[in-house]
């Protein structure tokens, strides 16, 4: 068993207030006794197109380099969350992990862009400037395997069920759903892809800034594998924490053996 601890935090327009902000989060969480700590989808840049180039870091930019920091000085696993990367030309929505020595030991690019056209709601073109991921990303540390997927993936089964094929039993999704998608399909989407691969998913969200230039739906949670919330959040600023029992993901996992009951012969 562990503890995730999950930072919805409001970030700035000031990119070294919103790492001001992600240290003040992380450390509490930590002195709480999270061995595991996550950061919300884009902490560190205003969640538009307009902003997704100018506030892009390479990999080896200041960004990443305080969050393997934090990693360090904290003794935890870290799952920062989301920031854009700039790759060549190329800007990605890219979360990195960290072990409790500040050593990268993941990388996921969102692979599903977020291109949509709500009638009476939201459209937001993410493809204008982002360029989509295309891997499956699955990180190893000393409790289990953790699956890290960001926002828009969550939408697509597959690659959920993939990460629970591949070992995860907890997978964990900074996210940013907004005021037309968040109250529509928070909640249900969380624990459905929970109950559908028998693991806790832990969804983080920013904390919702209605001055911001986007909204954010907040309800950062922790589902267990039998699609309850363990722990769920409002809107504000807060640490969402959650204890990741392990044998109870086993326990689930013999009761009803959903994934080794899988008929691939048919899937195809």
């Amino acid at each position: 068993m562990f503890k995730i601890g999950l930072c919805q935090m409001m970030g700035s327009v000031d990119k070294e207030e919103s790492k001001k902000k992600a240290k003040q989060m992380i450390q509490e969480a930590a002195g709480k006794g999270a061995q595991v700590v996550a950061l919300p989808e884009m902490w560190n840049c205003p969640y538009s197109n307009d902003y997704f180039r100018p506030y892009a870091e390479p990999e080896d930019g200041p960004s990443v380099q305080f969050l393997s920091d934090l990693a360090k000085a904290n003794s935890i696993y870290l799952i920062g969350g989301s920031i854009s990367e700039l790759d060549g030309d190329k800007v990605y929505n890219t979360s990195y992990s960290f072990d409790r020595n500040g050593a990268m030991i993941g990388k996921h690019r969102k692979a599903h862009l977020f291109d949509i056209d709500v009638k009476g709601g939201i459209r937001f073109m993410e493809s204008d400037t982002l360029t989509a991921g295309d891997e499956v990303t699955v990180i190893d540390t000393e409790y289990c395997k953790i699956g890290v997927a960001i926002c828009y993936d969550v939408r697509f089964p597959e690659l959920s069920r993939m990460m629970a094929l591949k070992g995860a039993k907890l997978i964990v999704l900074p996210a940013a759903f907004n005021l037309t998608t968040g109250p529509a399909h928070w909640d249900l989407t969380m624990r459905a892809r929970a109950l559908d691969n028998q693991v806790y998913f832990a969804a983080v969200s920013p904390a919702r800034d209605m001055d911001g230039v986007y909204q954010a739906y907040g309800s950062s949670c922790i589902t267990t594998p039998w699609g309850e919330f363990l722990a769920k959040a409002d809107e504000k600023e807060c640490i969402v924490y959650g204890d990741i029992d392990l044998d109870y993901v086993d326990s689930i996992r013999q009761q009803l053996p959903l994934l080794k009951h899988r008929r691939e012969e048919l899937y195809k």
